[in-house]
């Protein structure tokens, strides 16, 4: 059994049906709960430094889906500033999710609950970039499990708002992959290195993981300190990767040079509008 926190609203997890109403989970609502819970230790703390610093806090939270993600770390993190006594007034969270009707559902259930600081916005993460429905000011970007190039997008999310941090569990893309599998034929006779992707399914893992070292040496050469680690264990989820980017303003010049290389080695110059 997968304990529930103590502070966590019943009622919450009812209305997002990883309990039932008699209080009970099925074994994919367990898995999905430990995934959120997980990622909200992460986070948690990168929020209460920036309430420490500067007394309130956007979070925009993108392919929000059902917003579980959303929904539990405004049930977890601003209940309790609430009672502490510490709630920064300006303080938000924002879901950005491109599927209406998910939108309409989020916005009711954050009506029947009273979370009057959640706002929900039809659009997708590339017309989220310069939306009016958005603050100028994001402190924290989130993707959790956003498909193709959804987590690529909310990294130029976060790299136009110039978010402090930047948290992703990225999900499939198949891009990478095309590119390489196109490029493969010319490349073999002199590059010992396309036998990592020779066979199409080397292709489609390698893609996947190269695409996810682009993903951090691009944040690296926008200043930002970047950690890997696991979301949860493998035996919940092939899509396991944790990135964590914190703006530190570090020098940018190496992880720039290092990611071009990186294309040309690898054939795929024709990425470098996405990644540089």
């Amino acid at each position: 059994m997968y304990e529930i926190k103590p502070e966590q609203s019943i009622a919450l997890l009812q209305e997002l049906h990883i309990l039932t109403a008699d209080g009970k989970m099925n074994q994919d609502s367990r898995r999905k709960l430990k995934q959120v819970y997980h990622l909200a230790q992460f986070i948690e703390p990168l929020m209460q430094e920036i309430v420490n610093d500067q007394q309130e806090i956007h979070l925009v939270d993108h392919g929000a889906g059902k917003s579980y993600l959303g929904f539990i770390l405004y049930d977890l993190f601003f209940h309790k500033l609430v009672k502490d006594g510490k709630y920064p007034g300006g303080s938000h969270i924002y879901g950005i999710e491109s599927r209406d009707e998910l939108v309409q559902k989020s916005q009711e259930l954050a009506r029947r609950l009273g979370f009057s600081a959640m706002s929900f916005v039809n659009l997708s993460v590339l017309e989220s970039i310069a939306s009016p429905l958005l603050p100028k000011r994001v402190d924290v970007v989130t993707a959790l499990h956003a498909c193709d190039t959804t987590t690529d997008d909310a990294i130029q999310f976060a790299l136009q708002k110039k978010a402090r941090y930047v948290v992703l569990a990225p999900c499939c893309q198949a891009e990478v992959a095309a590119v390489l599998r196109k490029n493969k034929g010319k490349q073999l006779g002199g590059n010992i290195l396309v036998e990592m992707w020779r066979h199409p399914l080397h292709t489609r893992e390698f893609g996947s993981h190269i695409t996810n070292v682009l993903r951090c040496l691009q944040l690296e050469s926008y200043g930002y300190q970047v950690s890997v680690t696991e979301l949860v264990g493998w035996e919940h989820s092939m899509k396991n990767e944790l990135i964590i980017a914190t703006f530190h303003d570090l020098p940018r010049k190496r992880p720039q040079q290092r990611l071009q290389a990186l294309l040309q080695l690898l054939g795929l110059e024709e990425m470098g509008s996405r990644f540089c």
